[in-house]
């Protein structure tokens, strides 16, 4: 078994860190400059912003807020949000993000995917994924999670690696928030699938739930906010848990 990473999700409005349940009831984090260095420095392996309102409110992630989270934290960092073209990446790199999130863009014009992969490389180009189990079949959602639209989980994420797409990170609108655990199905689906690295994402509730993540699930990666957030959990309790459960993890002496 590879390695695993736990990653703390900054989800931003506002310029501030903020949570909901199941993509709606927002409620506040605190600031997202504090808990990014915080979270570096309790040994998080990875960090994921989001600019959750910006696609909604047709504006660009916030650069200046990329910047200064950056230069406050020593470890891979993400940004999404409001990103729509190869001209918008360049200065998020720039201010210091290692690898860009799209979503609502690449569903519009999937060709998105190719011309960021080309331009900036595979390994810069995070797949995000918003889905809900309707009729018994995993639609994609775009806008926050707002908009349904016509493409299916499995088959979005498989075109999305072939564009180009280096990791997938998805979400499951169904569990998001409710700290019920991860869904676990569609998870392990998506590995057997694709031979990129899949980010599972939305209903992490106990330390067992990022386990059965890594073990049924088979993620590369788990992400959590609300947990963290509010300090139910420290990252430092979770390694050390997944390392007594046999789940070979990163920076267990953070």
């Amino acid at each position: 078994m590879l390695t695993k990473r736990i990653i703390p999700c900054l989800d931003i409005k506002d310029g501030r860190t903020v949570k909901g349940v199941n993509f709606i009831n927002i409620r506040d984090a605190g600031d997202p400059v504090e808990l990014g260095e915080a979270y570096a420095r309790q040994g998080a392996d990875e960090l994921v912003f989001l600019d959750i309102s910006a696609t909604n409110e047709n504006r660009k992630t916030f650069v200046k807020l990329v910047k200064e989270i950056a230069s406050h934290v020593n470890i891979p960092f993400t940004v999404g949000g409001g990103i729509s073209s190869v001209e918008d990446v360049a200065p998020l790199l720039e201010a210091g993000a290692d690898k860009v999130s799209i979503n609502s863009a690449a569903v519009k014009n999937p060709d998105l995917i190719d011309q960021l992969s080309k331009a900036f490389g595979s390994q810069f180009v995070v797949l995000a994924i918003d889905a809900r189990k309707i009729d018994n079949q995993w639609i994609v959602h775009t806008h926050g999670g707002s908009k349904p639209t016509d493409k299916k989980l499995f088959s979005w994420a498989k075109e999305g690696q072939e564009r180009g797409a280096g990791e997938l990170l998805f979400t499951s609108m169904d569990h998001d928030g409710t700290k019920q655990g991860f869904a676990i199905d569609p998870l392990a689906k998506l590995n057997e699938l694709l031979n990129i690295p899949v980010i599972a994402s939305g209903g992490a509730g106990t330390q067992k739930d990022f386990l059965e993540a890594f073990v049924l699930g088979k993620a590369d990666a788990a992400l959590a906010a609300t947990l963290f957030h509010f300090g139910e959990l420290t990252i430092k309790e979770l390694k050390d848990y997944l390392l007594q459960s046999g789940v070979p993890i990163r920076n267990v002496n953070a």
